[in-house]
């Protein structure tokens, strides 16, 4: 299977640069898998869709403001995103720099609050290994001097408004250098209606982190390898997944993060363990899922891997036909646009 295969035509224009109004103002397409019927509604009637019996799985990882600038000595301005922290003692992460000159081992980088950042070495894929001077105060200090790490397809720089909208109405566990999207449209009254609907509502988290959106460099499927991301399934969310399989209802996955972590951590029969790893599962056409029978989505970027679970789960033919609906329609596109749900 063919990177080209996953190209499609986007105009410009249906980019979403801001969020809706409203959390669950978006609007709301269906695609069902077996019968590839296609429907438009908004996303808060998403309750009417969900049945007595479902369990809705969430990814309640939390968006850091990852975003940061500061200058070299030599007074170059110099741009860090913080990729992920490593798990040696200390504030030491993976980071991707943005700067006139590349970057060498040893440069200092001077940030906001007295706090220094010195380059150690190149790490894997197109970051370096970044020490930062403050380690006791390091969170508090990056939520005050941060900026919320919006996606390049957004043209413009992030405001206060995005500290709340790029985050999930459940985001707690801090980790995610971009947001779960397919959870933005939710919010505590419509989730308070889904549970009173019948449908159980359990978490589990997974950092989202460059992996998810890192372009693929190869023409042949097969050969893309995947970024690891952290994530961890509570023993009470994954005894409330095995429960659901053996009574043959359905596991909704919000967002394909979700899926990713879900799949990852299944056994051949579709039953989950609870526990944490780094999850590097690659997705594509002809993979069977074990686990999510329902998916809650955004539409996702040409040739990305997102856009490839989908058509994993839909049918590629059945989706490709579902976007140019939207495209023709009108919906809008990516992060801050609008959702699938494809049962």
């Amino acid at each position: 299977m063919l990177i080209k295969e996953f190209d499609f035509f986007l105009p410009p224009d249906l980019i979403a640069q801001e969020p809706a109004d409203k959390r669950d103002g978006a609007r709301l397409m269906t695609l069902g898998r077996r019968c590839g019927t296609i429907g438009e509604t908004g996303f808060a009637e998403l309750t009417g869709m969900l049945r007595d019996g479902d369990l809705l799985v969430l990814n309640d990882t939390r968006v850091i403001p990852a975003r940061l600038t500061g200058v070299k000595e030599s007074g170059g301005r110099v741009e860090l995103f913080l990729v992920k922290k490593l798990p040696q003692p200390g504030e030491i992460w993976q980071c991707l720099i943005r700067a006139s000159k590349p970057p060498r081992p040893g440069t200092v980088i001077r940030l906001a609050g007295d706090m220094a950042a010195s380059v150690e070495e190149r790490g894997e894929g197109d970051t370096w290994t970044v020490t930062f001077s403050r380690e006791e105060d390091f969170a508090e200090w990056l939520d005050r001097t941060g900026s919320m790490p919006l996606p390049p397809y957004i043209k413009r720089a992030a405001g206060e408004c995005d500290r709340e909208r790029y985050q999930t109405v459940f985001a707690r566990e801090k980790g995610a250098v971009a947001a779960p999207t397919a959870g933005l449209h939710f919010t505590g009254e419509l989730l308070q209606a889904i549970r009173e609907r019948g449908v159980e509502i359990v978490a589990l988290t997974l950092h989202v982190g460059l992996g998810t959106f890192l372009p693929v460099r190869v023409d042949d499927l097969r050969h893309h390898r995947m970024h690891r991301e952290y994530f961890r399934i509570p023993e009470e969310s994954a005894k409330a997944v095995n429960r659901r399989k053996r009574e043959g209802g359905r596991v909704v996955a919000v967002g394909t993060t979700t899926t990713r972590a879900l799949e990852y951590a299944a056994a051949g029969n579709g039953l989950i363990m609870p526990g944490e790893g780094e999850a590097d599962i690659f997705i594509y056409p002809g993979y069977e899922f074990k686990v999510v029978d329902a998916l809650i989505t955004n539409f996702h970027l040409p040739k990305s891997t997102l856009l490839m679970l989908v058509s994993a789960f839909a049918g590629k033919e059945p989706l490709f036909r579902a976007y140019a609906e939207a495209v023709q329609n009108r919906f809008k596109f990516f992060s801050y646009g609008d959702a699938m749900f494809i049962y």
